[in-house]
């Protein structure tokens, strides 16, 4: 791997796992690195050196920076890691983080409901060339983001209005999670049973119905997400 395109991932937790995320990218031939914040491990000054970073998500709120050092940290070097022009990606807590990050606001569902499951995105005008229909993703949240001033909205949603959006030419937050494979999907199911007595969220059985039909398309989505994604990199070099 000697020579191969660097890509930071940043994980919310030592355990945390990138899922097909990681196996998409090194199909790719990029070489992976790994920053924990939330385990005190320093955020690099900027992308210098990197063909780009995602930051995962995690079970803490992007409201956390009082509590958390590593919340504080990722929303300080998130403005650094955008000045460099290389691609970012934020995936669920990620996409919060980045919209929190450009001044937007991050709060719960007004009625309080969760989103957890399998639940549909449409392609708003500005998106067809990133959405080219309607999408069954998977999501594990229960806050929501306004869309940051400046932003081009992606794709939207019936219960969270904002499911994705572009910041100028590189950068991207997801609020669902494209990178959820079977191996995840029952590790969250037994760690996080009892968040699925939340108002608005799927059983397991139910979860793992629809990802059994609705994983493969998921999938073919992102790794086409990913080709033009990553040619935000390409492209300025």
């Amino acid at each position: 791997m000697d020579g191969a395109p660097r890509l930071l991932l940043v994980m919310q937790a030592p355990d945390a796992s990138p899922g097909r995320c990681r196996r998409l990218l090194r199909q790719r031939g990029h070489q992976l690195e790994y920053c924990y914040p939330q385990a005190g491990q320093p955020l690099p000054a900027g992308l210098d050196g990197y063909a780009g970073a995602v930051v995962f998500g995690g079970p803490m709120s992007a409201n956390d920076d009082g509590a958390l050092p590593g919340i504080r940290a990722q929303l300080d070097w998130i403005p650094q890691a955008l000045a460099s022009g290389r691609p970012f990606l934020g995936i669920c807590l990620g996409a919060q983080l980045l919209a929190r990050a450009l001044g937007a606001t991050v709060k719960p569902h007004p009625q309080g409901l969760a989103e957890i499951g399998y639940f549909g995105v449409r392609p708003t005008p500005a998106g067809h060339a990133v959405f080219d229909a309607p999408l069954q993703v998977y999501h594990w949240h229960r806050e929501g983001f306004e869309l940051p001033a400046g932003a081009e909205l992606l794709a939207s949603g019936e219960r969270f209005p904002h499911q994705a959006y572009r910041y100028g030419a590189n950068a991207v937050g997801l609020q669902f999670h494209p990178e959820v494979n079977q191996r995840i999907l029952e590790a969250w199911l037994v760690e996080g049973a009892a968040e699925l007595t939340a108002p608005g969220a799927q059983s397991a059985a139910e979860q793992r119905d629809r990802h059994a039909r609705d994983d493969a398309a998921l999938e073919r989505w992102f790794d086409g997400f990913l080709n033009g994604w990553l040619s935000a990199d390409a492209n300025r070099r």
